[in-house]
């Protein structure tokens, strides 16, 4: 019972309970999860949608699409439009094995909300157990328009046996004998997070979007300049105000551990706390932040959106909260330096195509 690390979801694949027209890469498969490849048409749709448990995707597409868009070449998806993309991976999913998927972490820090849904569907990016069929992705670019191609991986796919939360006292029992963060925890259906702008050096504390930016092609890494995308936000007092329908990148006050046993998910915290959103691409994999993955301790980068009103945000107001999972067996890879993992160690830190 748990999630299932990397050898098991190659045996999926040789099982052919996942599978493709084109040849899976084994660089898709991740220590729990599997990186999803875009296919080679996208439609612009008016508005997005869940099927429903009574209706396909082909249902629902046929009265929302406004046009199709060959992505062979290349296409620019424009900021607050919203896209059907199919997904080149398909499941056969055995009665006992679910699955749940959510942006990789270069999305969820370009403001690109992308959401997976099936077939008779009543739930965003919740496959249930037994599913048998297709996968699409919505992609609504909120900050950035963006260039993508057919083979780009956005979104990750976890599987699923039974349920493997642990509970607060056993999420106790573990910060007891592993040291999941730097300080005395919080523990509420999760383990409290908080954001941090009490900077050691400086007084950045964090990025804004900018409003008005070129486009970002989703294959250029380490091209774009900071400054022609984000301003940068400082404080002087240990506060800042979230302006309406704004999105920032900020970072956490604490230092997260993954033990190889386990993965997190980053959930919002109580609506009550705060007129904003955080997570848009918050999974931890097994050995983030672990010392035997090359980590000694790594930040949560924040993705907060800001809702109706301006809102102030003090240093170590709780955020969010971590869910952690039992892992089915420990990956036979952590995350971390032995696959290059893009955010080990990290503290705040943009998307991966900046310099």
């Amino acid at each position: 019972m748990g999630l299932l690390p990397s050898q098991t979801i190659s045996e999926l694949i040789s099982k052919k309970i996942i599978f493709a027209n084109r040849e899976i890469e084994d660089g898709q498969i991740q220590p729990a999860s599997l990186d999803l490849r875009l296919g080679n048409v996208a439609w612009r749709v008016r508005a997005s949608f869940l099927t429903g448990k009574d209706n396909e995707v082909s249902d629902l597409l046929n009265e929302f699409k406004m046009h199709q868009i060959d992505m062979t070449e290349g296409a620019v998806l424009e900021k607050g439009c919203v896209y059907l993309i199919p997904i080149e991976e398909n499941l056969r999913l055995p009665a006992d094995l679910s699955a749940i998927a959510n942006a990789k972490s270069s999305t969820g820090r370009l403001d690109l909300l992308t959401r997976i849904i099936t077939n008779r569907g009543t739930e965003f990016d919740r496959i249930p157990a037994g599913y048998n069929g297709q996968l699409f992705v919505e992609i609504c670019p909120r900050s950035f328009s963006v260039l993508v191609r057919p083979g780009m991986r956005l979104n990750q796919i976890r599987f699923r046996k039974g349920k493997v939360i642990l509970t607060d006292e056993e999420l106790l029992k573990l910060h007891n004998k592993e040291k999941l963060i730097d300080s005395v925890p919080k523990i509420d259906a999760g383990l409290g997070f908080s954001v941090d702008l009490q900077p050691v050096k400086g007084s950045l504390v964090g990025y804004q979007a900018k409003p008005h930016t070129g486009i970002i092609d989703l294959d250029n890494v380490k091209t774009y300049k900071r400054e022609d995308f984000w301003q940068e936000i400082h404080s002087s007092n240990s506060k800042i105000i979230l302006d309406p329908d704004a999105f920032y990148i900020l970072v956490s006050k604490e230092a997260v551990h993954i033990p190889p046993a386990y993965a997190a998910e980053m959930a919002p915290y109580l609506a009550m706390v705060g007129e904003f959103r955080v997570h848009y691409a918050g999974f931890f994999d097994p050995g983030f932040g672990h010392a035997n993955a090359g980590g000694s301790g790594s930040r949560g980068v924040l993705e907060v959106r800001c809702h109706e009103a301006p809102f102030v945000l003090e240093h170590g107001q709780i955020v969010g909260r971590l869910v952690y999972e039992r892992m089915a067996e420990i990956p036979d890879e952590l995350y971390g330096e032995n696959i290059k993992s893009n955010y080990q160690g990290q503290g705040l830190k943009l998307s991966k195509h900046f310099k």
